[in-house]
């Protein structure tokens, strides 16, 4: 997926890399958009065609500082099912409770793909993740939205892990006549 980070020096605007393998990326990569996810360089380089994902949350929340689109494999089951993901550890409590998952198809039935590549797509998915960190977008991945870099890496790594937890629970559980997960409480991912 890719990451960026809001403007510290500008609100109304954000870097994000240039559309390249993350492993790849170096500081000369950095573009810098406006909340309309208008380019605000003058090069020719690629780049995603995705970063509505980030130029409509960061409009929508002023209290975002990093937003990341995952196309992490884990999380795609949930996005898929009616099967919650909800934090069974302790380090996947930055994802909250009650994450929600934003299907294309419920506003866009004719758009023909499954990529946020407007603004109206994008104004749609920020709508759906509200005021919480985390939003599923169905066969396709997350978006992470926190108020700062670091912590958006560490919800999308704990989100990603937490994903497969819940199966190797089970699996472990198979014949022990207790089936149940026992998730974090909201306690618990409140003080994490």
């Amino acid at each position: 997926g890719h990451i960026s980070i809001r403007n510290p020096e500008n609100a109304g605007r954000y870097f994000l890399a240039c559309s390249r393998s993350p492993g790849l990326v170096t500081e000369e990569d950095i573009v810098e958009f406006d909340l309309d996810s208008n380019r605000l360089d003058n090069t020719d380089r690629a780049i995603y065609a995705e970063r509505f994902i980030h130029g409509c949350i960061y409009k929508a929340r002023p209290d975002v500082m990093s937003v990341c689109h995952s196309h992490a494999h884990a999380v795609v089951p949930f996005s898929v099912t009616n099967a919650p993901i909800e934090p069974i550890w302790v380090m996947s409590s930055g994802s909250g409770a009650g994450v929600p998952n934003w299907d294309i198809r419920d506003e866009f039935p004719n758009e023909g793909t499954m990529l946020v590549v407007n603004d109206a797509t994008g104004r749609s998915l920020a709508k759906k993740l509200g005021n919480g960190r985390v939003c599923l977008l169905r066969g396709h991945g997350a978006v992470i939205a926190t108020n700062n870099l670091k912590a958006t890496v560490m919800v999308s790594i704990g989100l990603m892990c937490n994903a497969q937890m819940p199966i190797q629970a089970h699996t472990l559980s198979q014949g022990r006549g207790d089936s149940a997960v026992k998730h974090l409480s909201p306690a618990e991912i409140e003080a994490t």
